[in-house]
């Protein structure tokens, strides 16, 4: 590994006493300057080292350090000669593909921003949030290609990269064409950036209004490790570790799973396959002895469900389980241990503040039902949801993040100054998630504050469903809440006022219809499950749909 002025985020193999002594003894280390691409590539310029092996179902390739940074450069020279410089947006909608990586690091190295999006995203979901964020280029994949091109024209783009795309149009160039016309690549000086300079835009959902820009600085990679090296790693780090999280690299996980490898010079594995398939997943586990494991637990439960995986794959190679975005099971931790022998851990995060509490078992045993202890660097507390003023021990509130001087928290909203302000208060930032706290720091998840629903780790704005279905012409109005699934941990379920004066009847014709009319215009993810039929949905007095009510009668 090449000497580094960033020694504080070398925890692995340090010895300490406890847990304790190690949370005392780290402290952030910031640099004035600091741009996330010459952390991960830059500085491996020189290395052979595998850094991504990336496979999909008709192709598989490894991509080195060196490769890697020669292309982010050759790309970086590409936008630059379009115009993309400091400050621009790059739009990336691709899933795990060393190209959206490449894209990333481009953007980066140019000082410029980049704002990824989930391919599962219809017209609706992706044209919303690339013109919020006014991207000036845009890098799509075969995946979305047609959602793309039915809103590019209302983008004012000076360039569109495609990948894997058989046929681009006139607008577009394939991303491999345009890094092989730089290739030998042009070496353009990564942009001096400060740390709480812009480089990504990640786009989030809430309980009110359109889905929010959550704005991260460059300094966000460093508020990631003490999570990666601690809880992902379990303070051990081997010249032989693979790193895997089947997740969308659209999700702010991705900066806690995947990117943090390539700062200690370690591969990962880029698996685009489509939708999850846990088959697939042991195979990959096998193939390429991955040792590091994260997963939502609703993809470790369906690796649970398939038969006697353990007399067909070996899997052997795995030493840590981790799971996050949801609540794991004790059945599900039992059989994690069980099927890989391996350490299993849990963490906490969300996009304005990722990862802030998770499990060290290296020093600190796991408690059952608990999510883990604040990680190094970071001040949690559960917090009075009305005074931001701690709680006792044991006491429900809200958990609150430290704000000032953490680098893994967001810096703001784009463009929405008023939200930023409610975020933070008092000096924390608070996530509108319900916790309790014991005596010894560990923390419960117990709920939320807010209405957000979170189904197979993705976190679900019911407001933004409610409005897409009412801008059909069968719905007056209609309501969403989030109901308990066995495999997603929760799904949208769906009551509709229909409108008079229609011929549409309530029935399973209509509801495939509006479910389909649901996934075209936002996420496959977001459509509902089920749908009931009202004469008038329950409201408060000032109009507003009570999803309390709502929540009542399905109970």
């Amino acid at each position: 590994m090449p000497s580094s002025d960033l020694d504080a985020y070398h925890l692995q193999g340090g010895a300490w006493d406890s847990y304790e002594q190690l949370c005392a003894d780290f402290s952030w280390e910031i640099p004035e300057t600091f741009n996330m691409a010459d952390a991960l590539v830059d500085r491996w310029a020189g290395s052979d080292q595998v850094a991504i092996y990336a496979e999909q179902p008709d192709r598989r390739r490894t991509v080195t350090f060196a490769q890697l940074h020669r292309q982010a450069n050759a790309l970086a020279a590409y936008l630059a000669d379009r115009g993309v410089g400091r400050g621009d947006k790059v739009g990336i909608n691709a899933p795990q593909k060393p190209e959206t990586l490449l894209a990333h690091l481009a953007a980066w190295k140019l000082g410029a921003v980049s704002v990824p999006t989930s391919v599962l995203f219809g017209d609706e979901g992706l044209r919303y949030r690339l013109a919020d964020a006014g991207v000036d280029a845009c890098v799509v994949d075969e995946a979305n290609i047609g959602t793309f091109r039915q809103i590019a024209e209302g983008l004012d783009l000076t360039a569109t990269l495609t990948v894997d795309v058989d046929s681009p149009e006139p607008t577009e160039t394939d991303i491999e064409a345009a890094v092989a016309a730089d290739t030998p690549a042009r070496e353009p000086e990564t942009a001096s950036t400060a740390a709480d300079d812009p480089a990504m835009i990640v786009y989030t959902s809430g309980t009110t209004g359109k889905p929010k820009g959550v704005v991260h600085g460059h300094r966000m990679l460093l508020g990631q490790l003490p999570h990666f090296a601690c809880s992902f790693c379990n303070l051990e780090l081997y010249d032989d570790d693979v790193f895997y999280a089947p997740i969308e690299w659209a999700w702010i996980a991705m900066f806690n799973f995947v990117v943090p490898a390539l700062f200690y010079g370690q591969p990962l594995v880029a698996y685009a396959g489509g939708s999850f398939d846990p088959e697939r997943t042991y195979e990959l586990l096998e193939r390429y002895e991955v040792t590091c494991f994260g997963a939502p637990p609703t993809a470790l439960r369906r690796m649970k469900d398939v038969s006697a995986p353990a007399g067909r794959y070996d899997v052997d190679s795995v030493r840590v389980v981790e799971g996050g975005g949801e609540a794991l099971g004790t059945d599900v931790v039992q059989w994690a241990r069980d099927c890989f022998g391996a350490t299993v851990h849990e963490h906490y995060g969300q996009t304005e503040a990722d990862v802030v509490v998770g499990d060290c078992t290296a020093l600190s045993p796991r408690r059952a039902d608990r999510m883990g202890r604040a990680l190094p660097g970071h001040r949690v507390a559960v917090v009075d949801p009305e005074t931001a003023e701690p709680v006792d021990p044991g006491e429900t509130g809200e958990l609150a993040v430290r704000y000032e001087g953490n680098p893994v928290c967001f810096i703001e909203y784009w463009n929405k100054p008023e939200r930023t302000a409610e975020k933070v208060e008092n000096g924390w930032l608070l996530t509108g998630d319900l916790a309790t706290a014991d005596a010894d720091g560990y923390f419960s998840f117990e709920g939320r504050k807010d209405d957000v629903i979170i189904s197979a780790g993705y976190r679900i704005d019911p407001t933004e469903i409610e409005e897409t279905l009412a801008t059909h012409e069968a719905v007056a109005d209609a309501g969403v809440i989030g109901v308990p699934d066995e495999t997603r941990g929760e799904v949208p379920k769906a009551y509709i006022v229909l409108s008079r004066g229609t011929d549409h009847d309530p029935g399973s014709s209509l509801t495939e219809t509006l479910r389909e009319f649901t996934r075209a215009h936002l996420a496959q993810y977001e459509y509902p499950r089920e749908f009931v039929y009202l004469d008038e949905l329950p409201t408060t007095v000032t109009g507003k749909t009570q999803r309390t009510a709502l929540e009542s009668r399905d109970e």
